[in-house]
């Protein structure tokens, strides 16, 4: 329902990771109209990353209120919001996997059909996008505004959808939401470097030691410097990727010096102290020269598709191990670093501008907002959208499918036991089992 000057706006936030929670809240905050005051309602989507109570503190965002859900029980709660069980919302962020975007747009198009009015459903991706732009971005087709994180990221959208015939309105230009804190303004003592790990990449034990061993013969190099492996999770927990082989299984069998260190929390905390911020692919890099740190993208592994760094190609950023032991400083491309959105040189505060008047817009619209419309419908993709909606337990017409989880009660104790055993179990088998079982099938 359309939202006054003196209403609170009413928002939703669905979340299936720690860092897609991140995403959401944060872009919620962003692009809501004006100065009004937000009421925010966190669900996190139950499954293998759903974060834990340690994550969500590191992230730092708080909400009104925050509960774990599955889908269809997240649908229920919309379908009831407004209805008898709570006033309706005005805007809901999907920061989800594109197939859990999409399920949930079909899902949302059935639990409103009947409705006059409905949130602004919003939508986006974390960070880089670096793989399966198409894929991506047609499950994301639908919502009322899909974000682009930059003018690069909201050129490529537009491209991709009008190459299929599918509506571009919703690509809205923006920025990271959680770029922000002070310039680098000198060097610290000590010299601070950072080695900003990534769950996923690269994925071989072979690669990720290379890259552990490195960093290590950087601090050995230089005993003067603090050099400081900046980890996503801890040993069990999980973020947006499984990550298999966890640098701190690894920096178990090494013999680090004195000034290397493993570091965890929030990154821009982190980025305080820095002087060197290094990664293969990290959105961090984005953050880092938002702050005009140094930063370096490394090609010691090459640059390559698989890795992400690719992305970074023209952005001055790209350097090796070798290099950087040398005393390389890279200096980045002004005006590639402008079209990642990145403002260094400032704007940053107007990048939401738009993405505000087009919310402010749909809420205001007296006859309410359209149905919900999808480019992959039964019709255009009827070998694909099925599946990719039964993993949330829906059938192709948004419906539950028969056995879906109950909405109309709380977990019990027992019940909640045995949730936090099989989500140990199952990350236990990825990092643990898994690895011993691929490397037999090596021998």
């Amino acid at each position: 329902m359309p939202a006054s000057a003196t209403k609170a706006l009413r928002v939703a936030v669905l979340a299936d990771s720690d860092t897609r929670w991140k995403w959401g809240a944060l872009t919620a905050t962003r692009v809501c109209p004006g100065d009004t005051e937000i009421h925010l309602d966190g669900y996190l989507l139950r499954g293998r990353a759903t974060p834990t109570a340690r994550q969500l503190r590191e992230v730092g965002v708080d909400a009104d209120s925050l509960r774990e859900v599955t889908a269809v029980e997240f649908l229920r709660a919309m379908e009831g919001a407004g209805e008898g069980d709570g006033e309706p919302y005005d805007v809901l962020v999907l920061a989800l996997v594109g197939g859990g975007v999409q399920a949930m747009l079909h899902g949302l198009g059935r639990v409103w059909r009947d409705r006059a009015e409905r949130p602004v459903v919003v939508t986006g991706y974390v960070g880089v996008v670096y793989e399966k732009l198409a894929d991506g971005l047609l499950l994301r087709h639908g919502a009322d505004l899909v974000l682009a994180n930059s003018r690069q990221d909201a050129e490529r959208f537009r491209a991709v959808y009008e190459g299929v015939g599918a509506d571009t309105a919703a690509v809205t230009e923006v920025a990271l939401p959680f770029l922000g804190g002070a310039a680098h303004a000198g060097e610290h003592d000590p010299y601070t470097v950072v080695f900003a790990a990534q769950p996923s990449v690269p994925d071989s034990r072979k690669d990720r030691t290379y890259l552990l061993e490195r960093l290590i013969r950087h601090a050995r190099l230089h005993p003067e410097r603090e050099v400081l492996l900046k980890l996503r999770s801890r040993p069990g927990e999980h973020t947006t990727h499984i990550e298999e082989l966890p640098y701190q299984k690894l920096v178990q069998r090494a013999d680090p010096p004195p000034n290397f260190r493993l570091v965890y929390g929030h990154m821009g905390e982190v980025l305080d102290r820095t002087d060197l911020l290094v990664t293969v692919s990290s959105t961090a890099a984005l953050e880092s020269l938002h702050r005009r740190i140094p930063t370096v993208v490394l090609t010691d592994l090459g640059v390559r598709e698989a890795l992400g760094n690719h992305h970074f190609v023209g952005s001055g950023c790209l350097a090796s191990w070798d290099q950087l032991d040398a005393g390389h400083r890279p200096a980045p491309d002004a005006e590639w670093v402008a079209r990642q959105g990145v403002a260094a040189d400032g704007g940053y505060e107007t990048a939401f501008d738009e993405a505000r008047k087009r919310i402010a817009a749909l809420l205001s619209r007296p006859a309410g907002l359209p149905p919900l419309a999808p480019y992959y419908t039964p019709v255009t993709a009827p070998g694909y959208l099925p599946g990719i909606l039964a993993r949330h337990h829906l059938a192709p017409d948004g419906t539950p499918l028969p056995g879906a989880p109950a909405a109309d009660r709380a977990p019990g104790p027992v019940r909640q036991v045995v949730r936090r055993a099989a989500r140990g179990a199952y990350r236990h088998g990825v990092q643990r089992v898994a690895p011993v079982i691929r490397r037999m099938g090596e021998l």
